[in-house]
C-alpha cells in the first residue's frame, strides 16, 4: 500500500493530471492520492496559491477582486473541459470559492487561510471527478472527513497525535482516495494550514496514519541531486539517502521536499522515495533511515541565502551565568528565532532569516544586547548565504573539514563562520552572498569529482 503526493506542476494542467492518473492505475497499491494546487504551467506563468493570496489581499482590503477570482475559476475550468468533465465540477469551485471569498473577515489569518486551501481542495475535487469519468473508482476524502487534527495556529499548524488513529480507518476503504494537501482542521473546528509547501507534510502525515509501505513524492526532477543544477552542471543523482541527511538539505536550500515532511514518516519508519512524474520509470531518490555511506561520507551540498548575523562579543562571557538565556531572551521579545548559534570563550554569533529584521527591529534588539548584556563590541553583517556540506557518514572519516576548507581556499572565497553540529551530520559554512554559487561549485569538485582523494576512514581501536 502506498501513498502518492503530487506536486504544483504534477498538478498545474489536464496534460499533467492525465498522466497523474496512468500512474496511479500502473499500480494497484497506489490507493491514496494527495494534490496540491496547481503550479505553474511554464516559467512566466502565476501559480494557483498566489492567486489566492492576491484575492485575498484585495478582499481585506475591499479592493475589486474580480480579475483574480476569474483566473482562479477559469484555470479549473480549463483543465475540467480539456478533461471532458461536465460544468457541474467547475459550478461546485465556483461556489466553493464564492464562499470563502464572502466568509468572514474579522479574523484576517484564518480568512487567508481558507483561501490558500481551497487551491489543493478544489483540485482534489477536480482530480476525483477526472478519475472516476475514466474509470476508476475513486473519492474526495476532506482533511475533517479524515481526521487530520492540527494546532490551532494559522499558517503554521502542527499534526495533534490523534490524528494518526482517526486515519486507519481510511484503510476500511476500497477506492482510491484524493485527499487534498497542506491543511488540516484544528479540535476546534477551524481550518488551519500548515507551512507553505505544506502538502509534502499532508501526504507524511497519511502514510503514517494508514500503514503504508512507501511514500511517493511525486515531482518535476527524476531524482534528488548532489547540488543545485543551477549552480553545478549535470550533478549527480543521489539514489539514497537518510532522514537526517534530506532534512539538513531541505532546510539549506533544497527545495525538492518540504524538511518538515519527514518527520511523520521518520517516526513511522516509512520509506520515501522521490520522483518524477514526466517520467516515472526512473528510479528516483529513496530516503531512508540508514545508508551504506562507506564510499560517499558526503550526499549533497546545499546554500542559502537571505541571512544575516549577529556579533556579539564580551570578556569572561563563558563565566556569566544566564548570558546566553538572556540573549536569547531578547530575540524571544521581538518574536525573532535563529538558526544557528557558534561561539568561543568571549563572543558568539547568532544566524536568522534576515527577512525578519524591519531596520526599526534590528536597531532595536542591537540597542536591547549592548546595554542589557554591556558587552564589549556588537555588530551585524547582512547579506550572509549558508552553505551546508551534509552527509551522515563524515563522523566516520577523517579530513572531512580539511577537505573543504581547501574547496573554499582554491575558489577565492572568505568564510565568514563555521559551525558543525553535535550529530556531525553537516557542517554549516557563512559567506557573503555573492560568493556562494563558486563556493558550493568549488565543493561539488572536492568531494564529488575528485574521487580518487576521499577521505580514509577512521579506525578506533578499544581498549582491552
Amino acid at each position: 500500500m502506498k501513498v502518492a503526493k503530487f506536486g504544483g506542476t504534477s498538478v498545474a494542467s489536464a496534460e499533467q493530471l492525465k498522466k497523474v492518473a496512468n500512474i496511479i492505475q500502473a499500480d494497484k497499491q497506489r490507493k491514496y492520492v494527495v494534490v496540491s494546487a496547481p503550479g505553474k504551467r511554464y516559467k512566466e506563468d502565476t501559480k494557483t496559491t498566489d492567486l489566492l493570496i492576491e484575492l485575498g489581499e484585495k478582499a481585506l482590503t475591499n479592493e475589486n477582486y474580480d480579475e483574480q477570482f476569474n483566473a482562479i475559476v477559469n484555470r479549473y475550468a480549463e483543465i475540467a473541459t480539456d478533461l471532458n468533465l461536465s460544468n457541474t465540477i467547475i459550478d461546485e469551485i465556483s461556489a466553493s470559492l464564492t464562499a470563502d471569498v464572502q466568509s468572514d473577515r474579522s479574523n484576517a489569518d484564518r480568512f487567508m487561510d481558507r483561501l490558500k486551501a481551497s487551491g489543493e481542495d478544489n483540485n482534489a475535487k477536480l482530480f476525483a471527478e477526472y478519475l472516476n469519468s475514466i474509470g476508476v473508482k475513486a473519492s474526495y476524502v476532506n482533511p475533517s472527513e479524515a481526521g487530520i487534527v492540527v494546532t490551532d495556529e494559522p499558517g503554521n499548524a502542527q499534526v495533534i497525535p490523534v490524528t494518526y488513529e482517526n486515519l486507519k480507518k481510511l484503510k476500511e476503504r476500497n477506492e482510491v482516495l484524493v485527499v487534498p494537501g497542506f491543511f488540516g482542521f484544528s479540535e476546534e473546528g477551524n481550518l488551519v494550514t500548515f507551512s507553505r509547501g505544506g502538502s509534502d507534510i499532508t501526504g507524511a502525515i497519511l502514510a503514517a496514519g494508514v500503514d503504508a509501505e512507501l511514500y511517493e513524492n511525486f515531482t518535476d526532477v527524476d531524482s534528488v541531486y548532489c547540488a543545485n543544477p543551477n549552480i553545478v552542471d549535470n550533478p549527480k543523482e543521489i539514489k539514497e539517502l537518510t532522514y537526517k541527511e534530506m532534512r539538513e538539505l531541505s532546510y539549506a536550500g533544497f527545495s525538492v521536499f518540504h524538511d518538515e515532511a519527514l518527520i511523520p514518516a521518520f517516526r513511522a519508519g516509512i520509506p520515501v522515495c522521490i520522483k518524477n512524474t514526466n517520467n516515472p520509470s526512473a528510479p528516483g531518490t529513496f530516503i531512508v533511515a540508514e545508508r551504506d555511506y562507506s564510499n560517499d561520507p558526503v550526499v549533497g551540498i546545499a546554500s542559502d541565502s537571505g541571512f544575516c548575523s549577529i556579533y556579539v562579543s564580551k570578556y569572561l562571557m563563558n563565566r556569566e551565568i544566564g548570558f546566553g538565556r538572556r540573549l536569547l531572551q531578547i530575540l524571544e521579545d521581538e518574536g525573532l528565532s535563529y538558526e544557528h548559534m557558534p561561539s568561543g570563550i568571549d563572543d558568539t554569533s547568532v544566524i536568522l532569516r534576515e527577512k525578519q529584521l524591519t531596520p526599526e527591529k534590528e536597531e532595536r534588539v542591537l540597542n536591547r544586547i549592548k546595554s542589557e548584556l554591556n558587552v564589549d563590541t556588537i555588530s551585524i553583517r547582512h547579506n550572509q548565504a549558508v552553505i551546508m556540506v551534509v552527509g551522515e557518514g563524515m563522523t566516520s572519516f577523517v579530513g572531512t573539514s580539511a577537505k573543504a576548507t581547501a574547496a573554499f581556499a582554491r575558489s577565492g572565497v572568505n568564510i565568514e563562520m563555521i559551525n558543525q553540529g553535535s550529530s556531525e551530520v553537516s557542517m554549516m559554512f557563512a559567506v557573503v552572498s555573492e560568493d556562494a554559487p563558486k563556493a558550493v561549485r568549488a565543493l561539488y569538485e572536492e568531494f564529488f569529482e575528485n574521487l580518487n582523494e576521499l577521505p580514509i576512514p577512521e579506525v578506533v581501536e578499544m581498549n582491552k
